[in-house]
């Protein structure tokens, strides 16, 4: 088991001389890992100023967390300042190597220190979502006594990879993929570590291809950094980045990238599944956010198929969250079913068109100027008092009535009768017929 850190004390001269020989030695990731949360990047929904993560490492507050989020994203360094800040000890083990006898030492240790000088332990659990059931399990009887703190890291959705005991005990946070920009001003800051230059197309094109992944940036521009050496260039240059990533990057501009996914949508709305995974495929190639075009198919479910099948909705949205569940690359293939699905599909634009002919009559001003009351028997009647106030008043529960349809109003007088959702008669996209033989709705 590995020996637990004293937290803020001095490191000894063997940490020192190590240190050292890392800082010049160890690879450029390594190097640039933050020692202190301002050094941070991304994820400042957690780690701003104010924000709950960083006033609970701050203050030494910290109790049993979970840290979920993609490879390259921060877990392991916010661990490692969690072991900085901290005045309890610190405890550092892999899910990949350690073993249920490892948890049980550990957690004795914290028994044993939190008994004899009232000193707590923090374990670091790094990819806990590794551990069976039985290694989790072992762990849980120290978190709900207090025992120890557990800080936990997985990729994996830990409602799915942790046991759900363990989970209601711990604090969830999710670490999102860096943005762009973000990764853009860790590489600027590598490049003055090394006193080195990079073309902005390189860095550019190098903060696309790795979707997020601080690790992977920083270990593609040493890479990319050694190529350029060895072709006799100060400068970083795109075909670099290319050679590093071991990809052929398909290069378009800010433009460009607009016009691809404007076509893309385009050919799909058009019922052109070829063309869709064409412009599936050159998205992919060139380095785009899986998770942007999963949202691009999310839009077009409702946007352009809407009523006329329901179900692409659910597809794209299963693909979406494949995207996080699954990853690139396999993900591709969830990507290319939602295509072909939305495709094929019967086209509508109904819910569309219907939103804005509902928002145009919300956005006009009320005859009158006295507001789009409620109608009285809408209103809500379970609290005490609305029936002396007429609140519910001549509401049909349309379940009492056969066919499960009441004819009653629904809306404010001056918008009654008023037709929002026009149905194609594509598909689905149709209205279903009452109890009376009128249309539902109409």
């Amino acid at each position: 088991m590995p020996a637990p850190s004293g937290g803020r004390g001095q490191p000894d001269l063997f940490e020192a001389a190590l240190a050292g020989r890392l800082a010049q030695s160890a690879p450029l990731a390594a190097r640039m890992r933050p020692r202190s949360l301002e050094e941070m990047v991304g994820q400042e929904h957690l780690l701003g100023p104010g924000r709950p993560l960083r006033a609970l490492i701050e203050s030494d507050r910290l109790s049993s967390a979970i840290l979920w989020g993609p490879a390259g994203t921060g877990k392991t360094t916010l661990a490692r300042l969690v072991a900085g800040a901290t005045q309890r000890a610190f405890v550092d083990l892999s899910a990949v190597s350690a073993g249920v006898k490892d948890v049980r030492e550990t957690v004795e240790a914290a028994r044993r220190l939190l008994a004899e000088q009232g000193r707590g332990t923090v374990l670091f659990l790094d990819e806990v979502h590794r551990f069976n059931r039985a290694q989790q399990d072992a762990l849980l009887p120290s978190v709900e006594a207090g025992e120890l703190t557990l800080v936990g890291a997985t990729t994996e959705n830990p409602f799915f990879s942790v046991n759900g005991p363990l989970l209601s005990r711990s604090s969830l946070f999710r670490l999102e993929p860096l943005s762009e920009e973000a990764l853009l001003e860790l590489l600027h800051r590598a490049l003055a570590r090394e006193a080195r230059a990079a073309a902005p197309e390189a860095l550019r094109l190098l903060a696309r291809l790795v979707e997020g992944d601080a690790r992977s940036a920083l270990n593609g521009l040493e890479v990319a950094l050694a190529l350029a050496s060895a072709a006799g260039r100060d400068e970083v240059v795109p075909s670099d980045v290319e050679a590093a990533r071991s990809t052929r990057a398909l290069r378009y501009g800010e433009d460009e990238h607009y016009d691809v996914i404007s076509a893309f949508i385009k050919s799909i709305r058009g019922s052109d599944a070829d063309a869709g995974l064409y412009w599936l495929a050159r998205l992919l190639e060139a380095g785009e956010d899986a998770r942007f075009i999963a949202r691009r198919l999310v839009i077009l479910a409702s946007e352009d198929v809407g009523m006329a099948d329901p179900l692409g909705l659910l597809l794209a949205d299963a693909a979406a969250r494949a995207v996080e569940f699954v990853g690139l690359p396999e993900a591709q293939l969830n990507l290319a079913h939602a295509v072909v699905h939305l495709a094929n599909a019967p086209k509508s634009n109904s819910v569309t068109a219907a939103l804005g002919r509902a928002t145009e009559d919300v956005r006009v001003p009320v005859p009158g100027g006295l507001g789009a009351v409620v109608p009285v028997h809408l209103r809500d009647a379970h609290y005490k008092g609305a029936a002396r106030l007429g609140y519910g008043k001549g509401y049909v529960y349309p379940h009492e009535r056969p066919g499960g349809w009441a004819p009653q109003q629904y809306r404010p007088d001056h918008v009654e009768g008023h037709v929002y959702w026009v149905p194609t008669g594509r598909g689905r996209d149709v209205r279903r017929p009452t109890g009376d033989g009128t249309q539902l709705g109409s």
